[in-house]
């Protein structure tokens, strides 16, 4: 699968993905073997990515008009869609959680924050995620995106430099992909004040951030299933 070519803030900085998907545990080991650390000038260190220091949210409970049925809750190789989100983020992630109504994905086994903005979209979620996570960087997933590759994950862990607030997905055409991103704590106070003052796109939201752009040259990882159609589709291959 094609994932990540180049990583861009403005001008765009080459870097590959190269990273199988194993087990969670040896994936782990795999990627953080021969990492150094990135430091200051003064020998201080600039950043902690390691996953302890990562928090990965699925963002459940949308209304999936389209689809007619809770996408969280569909099933595909006996394994729900949130949940087989929720397994490719532990491979790079610390803590997992969901981001829904803890009375209707309590059952999961993951979990589950409530947002103070039910039924606002995804923006919520991500204000919940912020409020709640105690880790400096946090993986924020739409949960009906089966095709995630926990290299694309890594990339955009790997974007996330001091002073930069979050790493997007770009694609050529110059489209972000802010529901499959990592979003430094710190960008709570962006998106509650988005929130306050009515805005519910996420874009919209993110205009006072300092974003890095990871430039991606397939969209394939981010597909979502929106309809019965495209579930149809993805499950037949």
């Amino acid at each position: 699968m094609d994932t990540l070519a180049e990583v861009a803030a403005g001008p765009a900085d080459a870097a590959k993905a190269g990273i199988t998907s194993i087990s969670i545990e040896q994936n782990r080991t795999e990627m953080f073997r021969n990492r150094q650390a990135r430091c200051n000038n003064d020998g201080t260190i600039l950043d902690d990515l390691r996953p302890s220091n990562r928090a990965g949210w699925v963002l459940v409970g949308g209304r999936s008009r389209r689809m007619g049925v809770d996408k969280a809750l569909i099933e595909i190789g006996g394994r729900s869609l949130a949940l087989r989100v929720a397994d490719e983020l532990a491979k790079v992630c610390g803590p997992v959680a969901l981001v829904g109504d803890p009375e209707r994905y309590g059952h999961c086994g993951l979990p589950v924050i409530r947002d103070e903005f039910p039924g606002e979209g995804p923006l919520a979620g991500m204000e919940a995620a912020l409020r709640t996570t105690e880790s400096e960087w946090n993986l924020v997933v739409a949960c009906d995106m089966p095709a995630l590759d926990p290299a694309v994950f890594e990339e955009l862990f790997l974007a996330c430099d001091e002073g930069m607030d979050a790493a997007l997905p770009e694609y050529a055409d110059g489209r972000v992909e802010p529901l499959c991103a990592v979003y430094h704590r710190r960008c709570h106070a962006a998106v509650r004040a988005a929130l306050d003052a009515g805005i519910r796109k996420v874009t919209d939201a993110l205009r006072p951030l300092g974003l890095r752009y990871v430039r991606v040259t397939s969209a394939v990882p981010f597909a979502n299933l929106n309809t019965p159609e495209d579930l149809r589709k993805y499950t037949n291959g």
